[in-house]
């Protein structure tokens, strides 16, 4: 008589908490400014958010700020709709982060080619910054020196690290972040979209938590307000972050406004 065998069940972890968010977003032209070259997007069902600050002779700044954003947007609302059930064969990267990368490849080629084609445009690029939330995570990804903040009971810090000629001379220890605050070339940047063939995207994941407030924002506003300030505004706000946006535009735009001023504020559910 064969021996009975007890087969225990299938262990399967719980589904990741899905993460809702509520979002505000402004973008200004600023006090001294004609145009506006920051472009910003987000899409709720998908959980994308993207900013760009585009920089460029004639129009350029503003085209590739607006293609990036486009792109980026368009082309992972396709992607996600077939993302595999396999594991990524990249380490440390999960399918949902090299999606998002390949979306952020292809606006970068076709920003490039774009001003290959045209003459006017050459040089033309734009920093990008996304954050698409999925699960009880979010993926960041940046090029540039637009930000990322989170605010999380209490404590607000930056998540990314600005690609600038200032941040490398924080670095290697030439000057402090105080002093960088007043460095008269903090605004050059040592890494775009658009600009090359190809380029180098930082990304980074993070669990999220409910209550935890993201910003996304573009130089017009740290350029103008420290980071203290910033939270000052979002705290004031007691969570209204269409109040706090509004706020932080005009706060920006009364201690200058010497740039576009972009932002979207987003807190996890």
């Amino acid at each position: 008589m064969e021996a009975a065998q007890t087969i225990a069940p299938e262990w399967r972890p719980n589904p990741p908490r899905a993460t809702q968010i509520i979002c505000a977003v402004r973008s200004d032209v600023g006090r001294v400014r004609n145009s506006n070259e920051d472009s910003l997007d987000f899409d709720a069902e998908t959980g994308l958010l993207v900013l760009a600050d585009g920089m460029g002779g004639c129009n350029g700044g503003e085209i590739a700020s607006a293609m990036a954003v486009n792109i980026v947007s368009n082309e992972f609302r396709q992607l996600a709709l077939t993302l595999p059930q396999e594991e990524s064969s990249t380490p440390g990267l999960s399918q949902v982060a090299v999606r998002l990368c390949t979306a952020i490849a292809k606006a970068n080629r076709e920003i490039f080619q774009l001003g290959l084609l045209q003459s006017h445009l050459s040089g033309m690029g734009t920093t990008l910054v996304t954050a698409l939330f999925c699960g009880a995570r979010v993926t960041i990804a940046s090029i540039g020196d637009s930000r990322v903040y989170r605010l999380r009971q209490g404590h607000f810090e930056q998540l990314t690290v600005d690609h600038t000629v200032v941040q490398e001379q924080i670095e290697y220890g030439l000057i402090t972040p105080e002093q960088a605050r007043f460095a008269g070339n903090r605004g050059l940047i040592t890494r775009a979209l658009g600009v090359e063939a190809g380029v180098e995207v930082d990304v980074q994941e993070q669990p999220v938590l409910p209550g935890d407030i993201f910003l996304l924002c573009s130089d017009g506003l740290f350029d103008m307000l420290d980071d203290q300030e910033i939270q000052f505004v979002i705290d004031h706000a007691e969570g209204d972050l269409e109040a706090a946006a509004h706020q932080l535009i005009d706060t920006a735009n009364q201690k200058g406004g010497y740039d576009n001023i972009s932002l979207i504020l987003a807190r996890a559910t």
